[in-house]
């Protein structure tokens, strides 16, 4: 009887531990309020949400985490086709008549625990359905938007949506017709939002998607990007930015009834919080810093005293010209690691910088170089051109009507360098020479500014940059880093031009002037110079005395007479 009693006792404490166990892993939501969540080892949390009013239609589940993938299914078990996994999921569930309560299971696919924020939003019949018209993901309903990522680009695809019906009725068909009855009226708004720069708390991404969860929410804290049609393709692919945290995010709207839904948000950082090389937290690599700190004391000097000492700026500009090209060619035609090109880089670029300058020096045509320099400062009027919203119009997501563009504008710089070489060439050396040094600020801290010349890079290196959307946000630390560019390449180019202006216009060549005084001394009869052997002349003598033998001095006694 006691060991009846004993099992009895068991069985009931095993029971409420259980119950306790499930009270636990329930998260009861309240329709549009975000909850902390948080997954158990092994564990399965179930969230719920009851007193659902009867003109809701159907309800969207979203569930974000910053660094963790979280599993959300429709049933405990897991079934292909009714879960999906990501760090920022979401599922929609249709309701059916007299349905008040709802619930889903959330989980991690590898057993780890896990914490975010999930929110629950309704919709009415008259709101259209996002991804009810999913014909290449699992689900049947996919809300979700997919992001993929690389160096150079991060693409989004979402699944097409459909027209809004009430409870208990059959869904329209996608694909029967096309009139404005059915889902080819609407329209989608997609939208960009930046985190603040260089922060990758969790905290400032809780708040962020916070800002960005609903329709109205989207609308005035997010920028819009473009607007397009359902004959439209649902993939877009916008410029990657390591370290910057991006949400995108999107709408679609019905104009007939004047009614939107929000797609699931995602956000990336175009990094890994997991790698441990390329990681989120160590992006600057050690030889990039080293690079690009030297190239910006380098472009100090060259922006304050660059045509006072004309070989200088000659070498710095013919290493950043040749630099530039040979990277490009060695990335596109090589798999080496990137170090290895680094340095092979500032290698071909000490050759470029070497070849600049002894062209001046063996021929002494300045207006040569000079132009080479008004190319550099061209290219870079170009690339800041198109890093404004100009580069961002879809005519130049086309590559030929881009290059010819671009090529044009990078052209027509030079020209004024032909009216006025000097004042040409110290305007060249305060505006280059001061955005190095936000290249060198870049090696250690996030700024949007070194995307002037990055993204024309990257376009250079990658066939399928042309599609992507370039813009890029500038918070505080960008407008500070432009005051300072400006403030100094004002000041070098004043500095420059006030010290210069009782100076020649360019110094002259050694070796035209070595020859013009070789030929001067040929001319000038009374010049002692014009007596003396040649220097080559004067060298095989010596040889010749040095080389010479001796001969025997013979009788050495003087004759008497």
């Amino acid at each position: 009887m006691p060991l009846k009693r004993e099992c009895f006792v068991l069985l009931v404490l095993s029971w409420v531990s259980s119950v306790r166990a499930q009270d636990e892993n329930r998260v009861v939501f309240s329709l549009g309020t975000f909850q902390n969540v948080s997954v158990p080892v092994n564990g399965t949390v179930q969230a719920v949400v009851s007193r659902i009013p009867a003109n809701v239609s159907f309800i969207t589940l979203q569930f974000h985490t910053q660094r963790s993938n979280v599993t959300l299914s429709y049933f405990q078990v897991l079934v292909y086709g009714f879960s999906v996994t990501a760090r920022d999921a979401g599922l929609l569930s249709t309701l059916i008549p007299s349905q008040t309560t709802l619930s889903w299971f959330l989980k991690t696919p590898d057993g780890s625990s896990a914490a975010g924020i999930g929110v629950i939003l309704p919709y009415s019949s008259a709101d259209p359905v996002p991804g009810a018209c999913n014909q290449e993901f699992a689900l049947e309903i996919d809300p979700n938007i997919y992001l993929q990522y690389n160096l150079f680009e991060t693409t989004i695809t979402f699944a097409p949506a459909n027209i809004g019906y009430g409870r208990g009725e059959v869904p329209p068909a996608c694909d029967k017709d096309t009139g404005s009855s059915t889902r080819w009226r609407l329209v989608y708004e997609v939208y960009q939002y930046f985190l603040p720069e260089g922060d990758l708390s969790e905290q400032s991404l809780i708040s962020s998607m916070e800002r960005v969860a609903n329709v109205q929410n989207v609308r005035d804290n997010s920028r819009k990007v473009m607007s397009l049609s359902s004959h439209d393709r649902t993939q877009f692919s916008f410029n990657s930015l390591p370290g910057q945290g991006v949400i995108f995010s999107v709408i679609v709207r019905d104009p007939l009834l004047n009614t939107s839904a929000s797609y699931i948000p995602v956000h990336t950082y175009a990094c890994s919080f997991n790698s441990t090389l390329d990681g989120c937290s160590d992006l600057g690599r050690a030889s990039t810093k080293v690079f690009f700190t030297l190239m910006g004391l380098a472009g100090l000097f060259v922006c304050f005293v660059g045509h006072r000492f004309f070989k200088c700026e000659l070498f710095c500009m013919g290493f950043g010209f040749m630099a530039f090209l040979f990277f490009v060619l060695i990335t596109r035609t090589t798999t080496l690691e990137y170090d290895i090109r680094l340095a092979l880089t500032a290698l071909m670029g000490v050759v470029g910088g070497v070849a600049l300058v002894m062209s001046w020096w063996r021929f002494g045509s300045v207006m040569a170089c000079v132009l080479v320099v008004g190319l550099i400062l061209g290219f870079l009027v170009s690339s800041i051109a198109f890093f404004t919203p100009l580069g961002d119009i879809p005519i130049f997501h086309n590559d030929a009507v881009f290059w010819v563009v671009f090529v044009c504008i990078m052209v027509v710089v030079p020209l004024f360098f032909i009216r006025w070489p000097r004042e040409g060439n110290i305007v060249a050396c305060g505006v280059v020479g001061a955005y190095t040094l936000v290249l060198a600020v870049n090696a250690y801290t996030y700024t949007s500014l070194s995307y002037i010349t990055l993204d024309v890079l990257k376009r250079f290196l990658n066939n399928n940059f042309s599609r992507a959307f370039i813009s890029v946000p500038l918070q505080d630390i960008d407008f500070i880093l432009i005051t300072v560019w400006v403030v100094l390449g004002v000041s070098g180019i004043v500095l420059q031009l006030y010290r210069e202006k009782s100076r020649p216009f360019f110094p002259p060549s050694p070796y035209v002037m070595w020859k013009q005084e070789r030929e001067r001394r040929k001319t000038n009869v009374l010049d002692p110079s014009h007596h003396k052997p040649s220097l080559s002349t004067r060298i095989l003598g010596r040889i010749r005395q040095l080389t010479r033998r001796t001969e025997p001095a013979g009788e050495t006694t003087p004759l008497l007479f």
